[in-house]
């Protein structure tokens, strides 16, 4: 082999490795390619925005929880509200006569009452024609003779002796009954006073023998007015008390005297008629009683009730009207019996409320007296 072809082979050796150096180029080529990846890479810039996105609930977390509390507390408030409003409303208020009283009037406004027409409220109060109950006397009249809770003699002198003698009609009504209609009238008002307060101490009722006249007795029932002050009976009231089973009653007739005399007050004392201790709550007691008897509903007990108080209490009644009719624009016929029969109206110290604020406004008319005190 020459020495020129030495050389050349020498060279194409040569040329061979760098050739083949060349080769691992590639991979720097596909090491640029690589570089998509890194152009693909930007694509999770997306969800990167995303992810900011999903933050913004973090942000608004507080506002759900407000959104949910501040309705929640005027709800609250509102049903507060309802139920303190309800609780006013779903009985007479406490302070009923307390309220603001009607303003001073002048001193010729006092003289008529603020232009107020005080007769023909007393013609609502006490119906000149009288008040038709709906409840008739029967055989009472009788049957308080036999049981000696009235003495006939001692009954009619005491009408004698006041210049009110009894009436043909009454002294039949005593001593033979009677199937008519009672009707009360400022006339025959203390007439009927009477006679329901011998109906009530003498009847047998669980109010008399179990109730507060019991508890409250001290073991001497005839310590109260509406007993010891029964001196009209030709037995002693000790004897005569609840002795007589004159009226009987249902369960549920029972039912209705007790809710009816639990809710009836009356201005002479603060207890209502479950508690007759005077002679006008033993008189409430046997009219509430018979009408009970007589199947009279309970609106219809309250009712009677309404108006056998007005015209036993007049003065009291004509001023309950004279303050609804100035504080609330409402007439005594319209006036529901529960609220001006109730504590608030027509106890002692209710009424005594209603006064005070009629005098403060310079409303105090005069109203005849029919039997108003606590004696026969």
């Amino acid at each position: 082999m020459s020495e020129s072809d030495l050389k050349k082979k020498s060279a194409t050796r040569r040329a061979t490795p760098r050739t083949t150096s060349k080769k691992p180029a590639t991979p720097r080529t596909t090491s640029k390619r690589v570089a998509v990846p890194r152009t693909v890479s930007k694509k999770p810039a997306v969800p990167r925005t995303k992810s900011t996105a999903t933050l913004l609930p973090m942000q608004k977390t507080p506002r759900p929880i407000t959104s949910w509390l501040y309705p929640s507390l005027v709800l609250a408030s509102f049903l507060l509200g309802i139920l303190s409003g309800y609780a006013a409303w779903g009985r007479p208020p406490q302070n009923t006569a307390a309220v603001q009283p009607p303003a001073a009037p002048t001193e010729a406004a006092s003289n008529n009452g603020n232009g107020m027409d005080f007769a023909a409220m007393m013609k609502q109060v006490n119906p000149p024609e009288g008040y038709k109950l709906n409840v008739r006397y029967g055989d009472l009249g009788p049957r308080l003779l036999e049981s000696g809770a009235i003495n006939y003699d001692a009954f009619a002198a005491v009408y004698q002796q006041a210049g009110d003698p009894l009436t043909p009609a009454q002294v039949g009504i005593v001593k033979r009954g009677s199937d008519e209609q009672i009707v009360i009238t400022p006339e025959n008002a203390h007439f009927l006073l009477n006679f329901f307060w011998a109906v009530g101490l003498a009847n047998k009722n669980p109010i008399l023998t179990e109730g507060a006249m019991i508890r409250n007795s001290g073991g001497q029932v005839d310590r109260f007015a509406s007993t010891g002050g029964w001196t009209l009976g030709t037995k002693p009231v000790t004897e005569l008390y609840a002795g007589t089973e004159l009226i009987s009653l249902t369960p549920e007739q029972q039912a209705r005297v007790e809710e009816v005399a639990a809710a009836v007050y009356r201005p002479c004392c603060d207890n209502p008629t479950i508690f007759p201790d005077c002679n006008h709550g033993m008189a409430m007691l046997g009219l509430l009683e018979l009408l009970a008897s007589q199947n009279a509903s309970v609106d219809e007990m309250f009712i009677a009730a309404k108006y056998a108080n007005a015209y036993w209490f007049p003065q009291q009644a004509l001023q309950s009207a004279i303050y609804l009719k100035a504080k609330q624009n409402i007439d005594f016929v319209q006036s529901d019996p529960r609220v001006v029969m109730g504590k608030e109206f027509f106890s002692a110290s209710g009424s005594g409320q209603v006064y005070a604020s009629l005098q403060a406004g310079g409303l105090l008319p005069k109203a005849p007296s029919n039997g108003s005190n606590c004696g026969s």
